[in-house]
């Protein structure tokens, strides 16, 4: 893909758009999504997309876990940079077709092969079978290109760099993780995309679109709220103690917490179990957090100048969350069991944009119409309806773990019936829904004026498809056998 324009910076987000010549043989995927009726000139953005090998991990001993753990957070701080340097160097790759490749994707192929390797030897050494082959083709990034419109995208193949791999950051061997380099400031205002106007859509125009499941004789029909705040206190950070314990600043963008009032990189379970919660019900200690919605107008918030925030593109008004609903309910087809303690959960995935939508698992609607969906849009709330974001979580758990090495493979979701397969066993399900009044952004002439966009990884160019939601389980055993008493049921408790 041989870029042909310098790119411009449009938007409140500062937008990197370059004009790009697609290959003759280029195959784009369909465009399932709802498109915008207010759309420009059909420019391409690029980003940086590179194979996801968190998810290639489901199988990690734990005394690797660790190591492991920090590598993978140090290879997305080399894609943020990564991303930043070609934000930063416009005419350069302007004026030379192959100085992307040169002097971004060579070198990141180069320090990601040298990961992978000490992913597998951390792997091996602890006792596991690494799966070497194919961690091994997945060291190489490409760009991907989106048109504005809302259209297709489509990656472009990487080729082999020669770079030294050597200056990549690493788990330190004695167990502890080297914090990630700093990566460069973006350009001014942010300059590091997105959202545009493609990813916004009128909510009157969509069609209601939400199922309804039949509960079925020995279905568990009840419900559990708990109470735990909208975040009132501004308790906020950038880390993740799911995917990068131990590593600051591993989320890359800011998070909302509610519930467990001591989640930091550092917290341990017994962190967890000691701490205070802003939770009703003291005997909920769970943590509960998502990525803030920032308004893009100009505002310059507290962390405007740090990681998380304006340093990877995150800029503009943190908007307050207005309703906060927590409610576990149960299945349509089983009674549900207790969760085990210190559950985590992640529903989405904030590498949906580049990852596909294998994970992605996003809802957004307004006010009065909750029940037309939509997942990779933003969007356009009449006059008196807010904004929603909603949450489902896994309901289906493997009987034997709280978590594992991809955060994925202990939990799942039911099937369209609500069975859960073979081996996994129904528990109560989380459900959120966070209510925001979001000033509506304008287009005009295919732009969009002060968007709003959820927080994410940089070259993620703020879509909505990459929302997502955490969750750790510290409720008491009391609480929890209520929780599923309640359900099981058909009670309605809080």
């Amino acid at each position: 893909m041989t870029i042909a324009s310098a790119a411009l910076l449009l938007g409140g987000g500062g937008l990197i758009a370059v004009n790009v010549y697609a290959q003759a043989h280029e195959e784009n995927s369909a465009d399932t999504g709802q498109r915008s009726a207010n759309s420009g000139a059909a420019t391409r953005t690029t980003t940086i997309d590179c194979p996801d090998v968190g998810t290639a991990l489901p199988d990690v001993p734990d005394s690797a876990r660790g190591r492991v753990d920090g590598e993978l957070a140090a290879m997305d701080s080399q894609i943020t940079e990564a991303y930043q340097r070609l934000a930063q160097n416009r005419a350069a790759a302007a004026q030379d077709p192959n100085w992307v490749q040169n002097s971004i994707l060579g070198p990141l192929k180069a320090k990601r092969g040298a990961a992978l390797d000490r992913i597998g030897q951390n792997i091996r050494r602890s006792g596991g079978s690494a799966p070497q082959q194919r961690l091994d083709g997945m060291a190489g990034c490409g760009q991907r290109a989106t048109d504005d419109n809302g259209g297709n995208d489509s990656p472009a193949p990487p080729t082999d760099p020669s770079a030294d791999p050597s200056a990549v950051p690493s788990a330190d061997p004695s167990g502890g993780v080297s914090a990630p380099a700093s990566p460069a400031p973006p350009p001014a205002q942010g300059g590091t995309g997105g959202p545009v106007a493609a990813d916004f859509q009128d909510i009157t125009e969509v069609q209601p679109n939400v199922p309804r499941v039949r509960n079925a004789r020995g279905a568990s029909t009840g419900t559990f709220t708990t109470s735990c705040g909208t975040n009132a206190n501004k308790l906020r950070n950038s880390d993740n103690v799911i995917v990068a314990p131990g590593v600051s600043n591993g989320a890359h963008h800011m998070h909302d917490y509610v519930g467990n009032q001591s989640n930091t990189a550092f917290a341990s379970n017994d962190t967890f179990a000691g701490a205070a919660t802003s939770c009703r019900n003291q005997g909920d200690k769970s943590t509960y957090y998502w990525p803030v919605l920032r308004l893009q107008d100009g505002t310059q918030e507290a962390d405007a100048n740090q990681l998380g925030g304006g340093q990877e593109g995150n800029v503009g008004k943190i908007l307050q969350v207005q309703t906060a609903s927590i409610k576990f309910v149960g299945s349509p087809r089983a009674k549900v069991v207790a969760m085990p303690r210190f559950l985590r959960i992640i529903t989405g995935d904030a590498k949906a944009f580049t990852n596909g939508t294998a994970n992605a698992n996003a809802h957004w609607s307004c006010t009065g119409f909750e029940n037309r969906q939509l997942t990779d849009k933003y969007p356009l709330c009449p006059d008196g309806s807010k904004v929603v974001r909603s949450f489902k979580f896994q309901s289906c758990w493997d009987g034997q773990n709280a978590d594992s090495a991809n955060h994925r493979t202990h939990v799942t979701f039911a099937d369209a019936q609500g069975n859960c397969p073979a081996n996994f066993k129904a528990i109560p399900q989380l459900t959120m829904r966070l209510v925001y009044d979001v000033p509506a952004p304008t287009i005009e002439n295919g732009q969009v004026k002060n968007p709003y966009a959820v927080d994410g990884f940089p070259e993620q160019l703020h879509k909505p498809i990459t929302d997502h939601d955490d969750f750790i389980n510290v409720f008491s055993d009391q609480l929890m056998q209520r929780m599923t008493g309640c359900i099981n049921r058909g009670a309605r408790c809080n």
